[in-house]
Parts: structure tokens; C-alpha cells; sequence
């Protein structure tokens, strides 16, 4: 059986290759997957300081308008208050949570952090990919999501390796929740006030977290 890749010293060992090369070479470009500004906070922490970021708020699995504005907002907001070694844009994909509910079509009694929730990640992930490749110019794409400790950040980083071989952008490996990341998410999430929502967005989850609210 092949040893279980640690991400995180992969994106460690590509941030010293970088950091070696920091004022003799352009600073590089990262289209960013964010999820929501409190998973955002740390992870614009940590890569502000090697890569020149646009943060892509592109979520489907958001079937609320309402809720979906929030988020955006909230992360926006993040974006302009918070400190930057790099500068860091905003982009927001469309608001089309029927994609997501075709592609949970099927799915819909499959527990949190099964198959649905794998089917979520890579209709974000590749359009991710596809925008970035189609934007140009950048180095890596990667996404927020893996900070979460109910995300399974083996199957994102399957899944946007899959995206970076369709659409030819390089993949940054990542599991943003180990060395402290998730824990000092929350500690900015109090700092700036951020909204923090407790589900990730989808019917489903808001379902469940009702079910057990109840209990």
C-alpha cells in the first residue's frame, strides 16, 4: 500500500522553492477557491506573502440567495480589511445552485462527507480550473475548502489534480488545516467579526443540521 501523501509538506516544500526566488522573479499568481471568508482568513494569511491572489467565491451548493450574498459579502469585506504582503482581488463566479442539484441528483440520502459531497467539490474545483485557465497567467489554483477538518483533503486533492491535467494549470497541494490553520481561522473569524455559518450551504446539510438541533 503507497504511503499516505502529507499536502502539507508538499505546499511547504514548493513555498521555500519560491521564497528562494522572491525578488529575482515574478511574484507568482494563485487562483484561489474560497469557500467563505472564515475559511478564507487564514489561508490569505498564510499565501498573501508568496503569491499575488484572486480569492474565486464560486459556490452552487449555496441554494439561498440570501445565504449566498452574505458569504460574498463577508468575504469581500475580509479582502479589504485584511493586511497583505501581495495584493489580493475578489472575483464571484455565478449564482447557479441548480448545478448543484443536478449533480446531486441521486444522491440526495447520501450521508454528509460521501459521494454528494465529493460530486460538490469537483463541480467547484473545475470550475476553478476552467476559469483560471481561461483567465490566463496564472501558476497554481487551489482551494480553501481542505482548511475545514470535515473536509477530506485527500479527495480534493485527487480531485483538483484531476481539474489541473483537463484544463493545464498547476495544482497547489494543500491541507490547510494542519499546522494550526483551522484553529487560527477561528481566532481571525473573532478578530474582524467575520460571519460564521454553521452548514456548508446545501439543502442537505441545512437539513441535517435542523434534524439535529432538535434532538
Amino acid at each position: 500500500m503507497p504511503a499516505k501523501r502529507n499536502y502539507q509538506k508538499e505546499l511547504d516544500g514548493i513555498l521555500t522553492e519560491l521564497a528562494k526566488r522572491q525578488g529575482t522573479e515574478k511574484v507568482p499568481r494563485l487562483f484561489l477557491h474560497s469557500c467563505c471568508a472564515p475559511c478564507s482568513s487564514y489561508v490569505l494569511e498564510y499565501l498573501s506573502s508568496h503569491f499575488e491572489i484572486t480569492d474565486f467565491f464560486y459556490n452552487p451548493n449555496i441554494t439561498e440567495r440570501e445565504e449566498y450574498t452574505k458569504r460574498a459579502d463577508e468575504l469581500q469585506r475580509l479582502i479589504r480589511e485584511q493586511p497583505h504582503r501581495y495584493q489580493v482581488t475578489y472575483l464571484e463566479g455565478n449564482f447557479e445552485p441548480e448545478r448543484f442539484m443536478e449533480a446531486a441528483h441521486g444522491l440526495e440520502d447520501c450521508p454528509e462527507g460521501g459521494e454528494r459531497c465529493f460530486q460538490c467539490f469537483r463541480l467547484r474545483l473545475f470550475e476553478t480550473a476552467r476559469v483560471a485557465a481561461e483567465a490566463g497567467g496564472y501558476d497554481y489554483f487551489t482551494t480553501t475548502l481542505t482548511i475545514s477538518p470535515l473536509k477530506n483533503a485527500e479527495k480534493l486533492n485527487a480531485i483538483g489534480e484531476e481539474a489541473a491535467g483537463v484544463y493545464g494549470v498547476r495544482w497547489l497541494p494543500c491541507d490547510f488545516k494542519k499546522k494550526g490553520g483551522y484553529q487560527r481561522s477561528v481566532e481571525l473569524s473573532r478578530e474582524y467579526g467575520l460571519y460564521r455559518q454553521n452548514y456548508c450551504g446545501c439543502v442537505f446539510s441545512k437539513r441535517r443540521d435542523l434534524i439535529l438541533s432538535r434532538q
